[in-house]
């Protein structure tokens, strides 16, 4: 399948359904419970079970975009988005790691979300409403704990969300759980195919000890926090000086409708005569009213600065603060001496902003000139500014919401896409790769190779079924593996070609010589072919039987086939006089006749160690132990070394009695055929003295339909038979003496 495809319009369109029905679970339920009066919110069960069948990105979506829908008609839900999504990437980690399954592992998820919507939603309540209570759900729980308990307003409203909370998520995450098990599995199966959510990059997972995704969330995580953490410190410093400004637009406004008021040319006359001077106490009235026209205004006055001090002309009664009187001289604040000489000379200075024992206030002077234009008195106003630090928490706490709760949604996309794009082609890439190299490895070690082949096309075809379709460096990687994998089974087709057609040839090589040397003994009719089959059928059952099951397996049946014509190879250094003497040998000559023995073995080992890896010596090991030990007795009264028992080879020991068994069925020149009978008494005698006795056990559930066969080849002589050499034979009346 292609690993992301815009035009998968099924895919597409089974997206967009789970989204827009996590978004109806979530709305519908929270409309209802606000139009009964139900103190829950009831807004999450939509993201939690699109969390469960689709993961993160689609949860994400469906939480934030939730919050926004109800923020049409409430317009500060929309600042809670950031906790719908972190909400939804919590309930993504719970369902992978199986928290949903069982009771107690639900609590741990109700109380993880209550946390969340509670905790750090408090938070985002406090701030939002300029440091104070919420005027949602939760208000009159966290008024009744600021009045009964007597906590701050943050610990009541803290308090009163996570309560809150607890139960609001409970209800929600029961709910999301019940829907969830009635969901047909077909279902569940077609939307994590839709959002790759299933297995099939388990085995590079548990390969990879740092995954790339990981990296790349790092990165982007990083990278989202430092930009969040300047966007938001520029947007602080930015809305601080626009506040700034907006309040010395205020004082500025307040002073100059003021000095409007007042007649600067009687400003002696008010200093002198206070409230008894006429008009003073309109006037007065009139800065009141023009004061109360500005909250932010704390304080209105007019002094006239002279060297003692400030001279009052006006000074309003604030609340808990009385103002001066009139022609009170008030000294100079030490934090005032820098801008005197401004001020004695009439002269306009900047906005002063000061905390002292009257708070932190922006305080703006404006000159109040008479009639000829001369400075007599500056009208001021105080502004209080303690309202920016709530004016600035929710500006700050909307801007921190708004632009993590999209960061985390483009972060989600940036994830998906780099998942879908790079890390799963990538993933499927190197675990077709491992696959394909495991078991061209694998096949090589085996011994039948059509089988072999045909794996590994099984695992050159797998990489092909990727089809990865991308026009980038992913799809360039992909053309590259696939070109590899087509061109290593074509190579590997080719040098197994080769191999076989050298085996074959190595074979055919030495079964011509060993047919070479056999043609020197005319005593003989096909020995070695008979043998050979006798060995492997002999081999065969006793595998079938579970004899020695620990050795014959297989692939030792087959070499102990490919090695039973060479048990003879020996007698080419055997007299030709000796061979084909029809009576019976001297005991020189036996002795002679039974070095064939050393001599094959001293033959096939100088093959092996000058061959070296050139030749298949797999199996010439074995034939090795045959031509040394086929004429070794089990009670130890064989040649050449006289060992017994186990201690001769198993291969040597499955020939002894396929060896003698020819020798007595077949004609000689020196003597007849023995029956059948006849020889398998012989055979059957000499178990515990002349053959393993198990050996011989076996033999005797095949020896007659050997001996049919071998029959029925003679007859058609399309197939030699096996035969003894004269040194094999037993000593009997009818046959020579060994």
């Amino acid at each position: 399948m292609k690993v992301f495809d815009y035009r998968n319009h099924p895919t597409l369109v089974s997206a967009f359904l789970l989204i827009v029905t996590g978004i109806l679970l979530n709305v519908i339920p929270a409309r209802i419970a606000l139009a009964l009066g139900i103190p829950l919110y009831l807004d999450c069960t939509g993201t939690i079970i699109t969390a469960m069948l689709g993961g993160n990105l689609p949860a994400v979506i469906v939480g934030f975009a939730s919050n926004a829908i109800n923020g049409i008609s409430e317009p500060e839900t929309m600042y809670y988005g950031v906790i719908s999504i972190l909400i939804a990437a919590v309930a993504t980690f719970y369902y992978h790691q199986r928290f949903f399954t069982n009771i107690p592992r639900l609590f741990v998820v109700i109380v993880s979300f209550a946390v969340i919507g509670g905790g750090v939603g408090s938070l985002f309540t406090y701030f939002l409403y300029g440091l104070n209570f919420g005027q949602g759900v939760t208000a009159p729980f966290a008024n009744a704990f600021h009045e009964v308990f007597g906590y701050s307003k943050f610990v009541s409203q803290l308090l009163a969300d996570i309560i809150i909370d607890v139960f609001d998520k409970g209800a929600v995450v029961v709910a999301a759980v019940f829907l969830f098990r009635f969901i047909p599995r077909r279902l569940k199966n077609h939307l994590n195919k839709v959002f790759l959510r299933d297995s099939s990059n388990s085995h590079a997972k548990k390969t990879v000890k740092h995954s790339l995704l990981h990296k790349v969330v790092v990165l982007i995580i990083f990278a989202q926090v430092l930009l969040g953490a300047l966007a938001c410190t520029i947007g602080f410093f930015l809305y601080r000086d626009n506040s700034i400004k907006r309040f010395v637009d205020i004082a500025t406004g307040v002073t100059h409708a003021a000095s409007r008021v007042v007649d600067a040319d009687r400003v002696e006359e008010y200093i002198a005569m206070g409230d008894s001077a006429e008009e003073y106490k309109m006037i007065e009235s009139i800065l009141f009213g023009i004061r109360e026209s500005f909250p932010q205004t704390r304080f209105l006055y007019i002094y006239k600065i002279e060297r003692d001090g400030c001279h009052v002309v006006f000074d309003l009664d604030a609340e808990g603060e009385p103002g001066g009187y009139a022609g009170e001289i008030i000294p100079f604040d030490p934090s005032f001496e820098p801008y005197l000489p401004t001020l004695f000379a009439g002269g306009t200075i900047d906005p002063i902003i000061s905390d002292d024992q009257f708070g932190w206030l922006l305080t703006v002077y404006t000159p109040l000139k008479n009639s000829s234009g001369r400075t007599v008195a500056y009208v001021a106003a105080d502004i209080d500014m303690t309202e920016i630090s709530a004016d600035e928490a929710m500006f700050f706490i909307k801007m921190l919401s708004l632009f993590f709760g999209l960061s985390i949604i483009i972060m989600s996309v940036i994830i998906e896409l780099v998942n879908r794009g790079v890390v799963i082609p990538v993933n499927r890439m190197a675990t077709a790769a491992m696959k394909f190299s495991g078991t061209t490895m694998i096949a090589s070690s085996m011994d039948n190779e059509m089988v072999n082949l045909e794996q590994i096309k099984l695992a050159a075809d797998r990489v092909v079924d990727l089809k990865i379709q991308s026009l980038d460096e992913i799809g360039n990687l992909y053309d590259s593996l696939q070109a590899m994998a087509t061109d290593t089974y074509n190579f590997i087709s080719q040098v197994q070609g080769q191999a076989e057609r050298i085996r074959r040839m190595q074979e055919v090589i030495i079964m011509e010589f060993a047919e070479v040397v056999e043609a020197r003994d005319k005593s003989t009719g096909n020995h070695i072919k008979k043998t050979a089959a006798y060995v492997e059928a002999l081999a065969e059952q006793l595998k079938k039987e579970g004899k020695f099951s620990d050795v014959l397996t297989e692939e030792f049946v087959q070499k102990l086939k490919r090695a039973a014509p060479l048990h003879d190879i020996g007698k080419i250094a055997v007299s030709d006089l000796i061979l084909n003497k029809p009576g019976k040998l001297t005991d020189e000559e036996f002795g002679i006749m039974k070095s064939h023995t050393t001599e094959g073995w001293k033959i096939l080992t100088k093959m092996v160690e000058d061959a070296g890896d050139t030749i298949d010596a797999n199996y010439l090991n074995e034939s090795i132990d045959m031509a040394h030990y086929h004429h070794e007795k089990w009670d130890g009264t064989g040649y050449p070394t006289g060992i017994k028992g186990e201690d001769i080879p198993l291969s040597a020991r499955i020939m002894a009695v396929a060896d003698v068994f020819d020798a007595l069925v077949a004609e000689r020149v020196y003597k007849k055929p023995f029956t059948y009978e006849k020889a398998m008494a012989i055979i059957t005698e000499g178990a515990g003295r002349h053959f393993d006795p198990e050996i011989v056990e076996t033999f005797t559930h095949i020896s007659e339909k050997l001996y049919s066969e071998r029959t029925r080849l003679d007859q058609s002589g399309s197939e030699a038979s096996i035969e003894l050499d004269k040194s094999t034979a037993p000593e009997k009346s009818d046959a020579p003496k060994s």
